[in-house]
């Protein structure tokens, strides 16, 4: 079993908030007291794992009064999310926000574990080569537009 560093445990505390409330108001220098880090911690953590790839909106202030707005996007159903991911995607997706979006997919219930793992499998770096990020951008339209047909 892998050991957790600092960043899960904020991770978990903040996810843990997220459960009891739709959106999470935060402090950073309250949380990077609390897990005993810099505030720069916690902008890793807020900046690496809950982005919208994941399936979080986060809103920042900075300053004295700064906070830190993070709230779970949802959707009325599968196809808004599906339809969602396709008009916000670029021409390139590096493998990091690719497994990202098959982790939301699997999240979702969109696709199984064994799906995504395959596809984990075909995407790396050293498969699809020097124009990787493009053609895991072309993957993965193709990919939401099956699915989008699939839950029709």
């Amino acid at each position: 079993m892998a050991m957790k560093n600092t960043s899960d445990y904020i991770e978990e505390h903040i996810k843990a908030i997220l459960e009891q409330v739709n959106v999470a108001e935060l402090r950073r220098s309250e949380l990077a007291s609390r897990f005993e880090v810099v505030p720069s911690q916690i902008n890793y953590v807020i900046k690496t794992r809950f982005t919208a790839s994941r399936g979080y909106i986060v809103e920042s202030k900075r300053g004295g009064g700064g906070y830190i707005r993070i709230g779970r996007i949802t959707f009325s159903d599968k196809h808004e999310l599906v339809r969602d991911l396709l008009k916000n995607m670029g021409d390139e997706l590096s493998a990091t926000v690719f497994t990202d979006i098959l982790q939301l997919l699997f999240d979702e219930g969109l696709m199984t574990e064994r799906e995504g793992n395959l596809l984990l499998a075909t995407s790396s770096d050293e498969v699809l080569g020097r124009e990787a990020n493009q053609v895991r951008a072309r993957m993965m339209r193709q990919i939401l537009r099956r699915l989008d047909r699939k839950e029709d």
